[in-house]
């Protein structure tokens, strides 16, 4: 499909860094403005930065440009928000994930050389699941949980898109 400057644009996934005071309040004002707006968040991780009293929050949502635009206008209008920046594109994309899987005396080793074919950690193995880390790209874990989702997922956490900008 061609798109033309009167079209809509695509949605796609879309990764937003915003670097803000670490105050009380200013994550619910942050995500009360998504909310009021119709802005679902798809992955939300907050963190501290380098700096004192400065957080970091990576939101990834699917928006179109016209969206993404208008969110960061919003954004911009919470006094503590220090900077926002678009990092859909240009950065390292991490996500880390624990996942517990079902195992028998049979299935056991054949779990322990995927989760080795995809530089993963076992973390805990017993004689009923192996619980195992995996840090990578968002596709990077999607894979490897379809692989391993036969053997049987009994429970699973993952963190949300981390993302930093590529030095120039």
């Amino acid at each position: 499909m061609y798109s033309t400057s009167s079209q809509k644009s695509e949605k796609k996934r879309r990764i937003l860094g915003i670097v803000l005071e670490d105050k009380t309040g200013v994550l619910e004002r942050l995500t009360g403005l998504f909310v009021r707006r119709g802005f679902n968040i798809e992955t939300i991780i907050v963190g501290k930065t380098s700096k004192h009293k400065i957080a970091h929050i990576i939101i990834s949502l699917d928006a179109d440009d016209k969206t993404i635009e208008q969110i960061e206008k919003q954004v911009y209008k919470i006094i503590e928000v220090l900077k926002v920046v678009d990092l859909s594109e240009n950065s390292v994309v991490r996500e880390h994930c624990l996942v517990k899987v079902n195992s028998t005396d049979k299935t056991r080793a054949d779990i322990q050389n995927f989760a080795s074919l995809h530089k993963a950690n076992v973390l805990e193995v017993n004689h009923e699941s192996i619980i195992i880390e995996l840090v990578g790209s968002p596709e990077k874990i999607d894979h490897f949980l379809e692989i391993i989702s036969p053997f049987g997922i009994k429970d699973m956490s993952r963190t949300g898109i981390n993302a930093m900008p590529r030095s120039n």
